[in-house]
C-alpha cells in the first residue's frame, strides 16, 4: 500500500537548532533514502521551496487572482514529501519514525494512505 509522508519544518525549531544539528537532520535523509531504496520501498520524494516563493491561486467569478504567500498563516509548512510502498500501516509508522524530522521536538511528520494515483510509478 502506498503512503505520502508529509513533512512540516518549522523555521524558529530549525533557527534554534545548532548548525551541526541542522545538518544532522538534512543529512540523515540520505540514509533514510538509501535504506528504502535497499527494502524496494522507496517510491520517490520532493522537496518544496520556502513560503516566501509561494502563491495561492482561486478564480471567483471566472476571474483568476494570484496572491503571495502560503494558502494558510502558520509556523509550520509542507517542506516536502516521501512516497512509499509498504506492506501495511504499522509498517508505514515505522518508516515515518526513520525520519530525523521525526525526533526533532516541533517538526511534524504526517502520514496518509494514498487511495488513488496517476503517474507514479511503481
Amino acid at each position: 500500500m502506498k503512503y505520502l509522508i508529509m513533512m512540516y519544518p518549522n523555521a524558529a525549531v530549525l533557527d534554534a537548532m545548532s548548525e551541526e544539528e541542522r545538518n544532522a537532520v538534512f543529512q540523515g535523509h540520505g540514509g533514510f533514502m538509501e535504506k528504502l531504496k535497499e527494502t524496494g520501498e522507496f517510491v520517490g520524494t520532493l522537496a518544496l521551496a520556502g513560503v516566501d516563493q509561494s502563491s495561492v491561486v482561486s478564480v471567483r467569478g471566472g476571474v483568476p487572482a494570484v496572491t503571495d504567500g502560503p494558502y494558510a498563516e502558520a509556523k509550520e509548512y509542507m517542506g516536502g514529501i516521501y512516497v512509499v510502498d509498504v506492506k501495511d500501516e504499522q509498517r508505514a509508522h515505522e518508516v515515518a519514525a526513520m525520519i530525523p524530522d521525526a525526533a526533532v521536538e516541533g517538526l511534524g511528520i504526517e502520514l496518509r494512505p494514498i487511495v488513488f494515483s496517476d503517474g507514479f510509478s511503481a
